[in-house]
């Protein structure tokens, strides 16, 4: 009976995950309960009803979701599978059960102790990916627009088998984009910040939305890691610290280091596209400044980090988030908002807000 929908997660942030799917299963009139595990790296939400999951997966927009990597549906759990034909009982739990998938993920949780169960997962999928499509279940080369099939291990000999849905799902293997730190840059803060470009803008539209030429501000900058990816994508950039800059950016020519408090810096020009900001500070006061740039339309997008505090973390985020949402709405921006914990982020939560309407009486943003 498929009336599980798991979730990966961040290690050490299942009860969060858990709050989340509960809180936003309930927006959409799907009723459950949350397994959690302490460390385990993910989450089983339990729907009262069957068909209830797949609903969750067709309709519950992974995008708005926060602390997940990634969504399926699933059975139940595949106990004892015997070592000398594992294959056997994973073709039959995923017969019947989805239409023929295009794609085939064998996963672990994101955790140290799932290191070795990996090694085994890459040797599984091949004769696994080769059973499934003998049996029908798996397309004969990977099919983009077919759902995704995942056989997720949580112990050796036990699994969960279920599916996704390619418009509704993490395109990445266990939810993760796996990106390569570049050695030139000041420190691996950068690798947030380009992450948060491949979560949050469509690839189609980078041309458009990060071209050469433009004008970006880093609130926090020093010593340039946010930096340093508005300068590879040719953008000019003021960047905002009372603390120094590599000089490895500022011998680009495409940075100006302004010796300021990102906090009571204010923008000389209205031209500015870009705003980062990944400065230590309580979430609150961070989310405000936001939305004073986003009102006064001092930039177009913005990405920003809000950290995290010990407890009622999923609280604190969404509170953080309604306020934005409250200022922009009660000055006529009408903005996209989207925030995820991505792999390179910590304690703590990435923001991407980009304005669709000026704030000065409602009037369309100039392109």
């Amino acid at each position: 009976m498929n009336n599980k929908v798991i979730l990966y997660c961040r290690q050490g942030f299942e009860k969060e995950c858990a709050a989340e799917i509960t809180d936003k299963a309930a927006q959409q009139g799907v009723f459950g309960f949350a397994r959690v595990k302490d460390n385990s790296g993910y989450v089983i939400f339990e729907c009262y009803q069957p068909e209830e999951a797949d609903k969750l997966a067709r309709a519950l927009p992974f995008s708005t979701l926060i602390f997940a990597r990634q969504m399926f549906v699933a059975g139940e759990l595949l106990k004892d599978l015997p070592a000398h034909d594992r294959i056997t009982s994973v073709v039959g739990m995923l017969q019947g059960v989805v239409e023929k998938g295009g794609e085939l993920r064998v996963e672990v949780a994101d955790t140290n102790e799932s290191k070795e169960l990996m090694k085994f997962c890459r040797k599984f999928t091949v004769p696994l990916r080769a059973a499934l499509r003998e049996a029908g279940v798996l397309t004969r080369y990977e099919t983009a627009k077919r759902p995704v099939i995942h056989v997720f291990f949580v112990a050796p000999g036990c699994c969960y088998t279920g599916y996704s849905y390619t418009n509704n799902n993490s395109p990445y293997y266990m939810g993760i984009a796996r990106l390569k730190f570049p050695a030139d840059a000041p420190s691996r803060s950068t690798l947030k910040l380009e992450e948060a470009f491949h979560v949050f803008i469509p690839a189609d539209e980078w041309e458009e939305r990060l071209a050469n030429g433009m004008y970006a501000v880093d609130l926090g900058a020093c010593p340039g890691g946010w930096t340093y990816q508005l300068v590879k994508r040719n953008m000019w950039v003021y960047s905002v610290d009372n603390g120094p800059m590599a000089q490895s950016l500022m011998d680009t020519g495409q940075v100006t280091w302004l010796r300021e408090d990102g906090f009571r810096y204010r923008p000389d020009r209205n031209n500015i596209s870009w705003m980062v900001c990944d400065m230590v500070e309580k979430p609150a006061k961070v989310a405000a400044l936001m939305a004073q740039w986003l009102v006064n339309g001092w930039c177009r997008e913005t990405i920003f980090n809000l950290k995290l505090p010990m407890k009622k973390r999923y609280e604190e985020v969404s509170q953080n988030l309604a306020q934005i949402r409250e200022k922009l709405d009660a000055n006529g921006v009408n903005a996209q908002i989207q925030a995820r914990q991505l792999y390179h982020d910590r304690e703590e939560v990435t923001v991407h807000v980009r304005r669709i309407w000026a704030a000065l009486g409602g009037r369309r943003d100039e392109r």
